[in-house]
């Protein structure tokens, strides 16, 4: 019982503080996740991240499924998922009409432009933190051919980031494991 509580809470509090969707929630899930209930390690909270990643869909509750099933099976996955979606939900039906009569006023408009760089900042963080800890586990070398290579792909090829994300899942797999 208290693994769901802890649960609930840990996916309720990005929620609802994480304005901006799901890649604004994510330091804000790693943060409870890693650090606040220790449920999983930075590297397992990565892997899972690029996993998330790598699927369609939305990635707060792709994450927050995944993870309440590791931490309490399909009853912490279920708690999770809702402690991550009914806040959002919530807010929609209540501020439905606000929303609708203020979408174009300029003020919203400077919020949201003022949040964005917050935004990229957490982003930015979190991304070091993935490095560190990818540092410290398979080394400099690896680390910079795996980062290297993936810039390549992404900006000189092209190639589409779940493509990244899964070739490295398996040079991880094969080459690090």
């Amino acid at each position: 019982m208290k693994e769901l509580w802890e649960l609930f809470v840990a996916f309720l509090i990005p929620g609802v503080v994480g304005y901006g969707g799901g890649p604004a929630s994510i330091p804000l899930v790693e943060h409870e996740v890693v650090k606040n209930y220790e449920f999983m390690t930075t590297t397992e909270f990565g892997e899972v991240l690029a996993l998330a990643n790598a699927l369609p869909g939305p990635i707060a509750t792709k994450m927050a499924g995944y993870i309440g099933y590791e931490v309490a099976g399909a009853l912490g996955s279920t708690v999770a998922l809702l402690a991550t979606i009914v806040p959002s939900l919530l807010a929609m039906i209540l501020l439905l009409g606000l929303l609708t009569k203020y979408k174009d006023s300029p003020k919203v408009k400077r919020i949201t432009a003022y949040v964005r760089p917050i935004i990229a900042v957490l982003m930015g963080f979190l991304t070091f933190q993935f490095f560190d800890s990818s540092v410290e586990s398979a080394g400099w070398v690896q680390t910079i051919v795996l980062v290297g290579v993936s810039l390549f792909l992404l900006e000189k090829l092209k190639i589409h980031p779940a493509w990244v994300v899964a070739g490295s899942l398996i040079y991880g797999a094969v080459f690090l494991s």
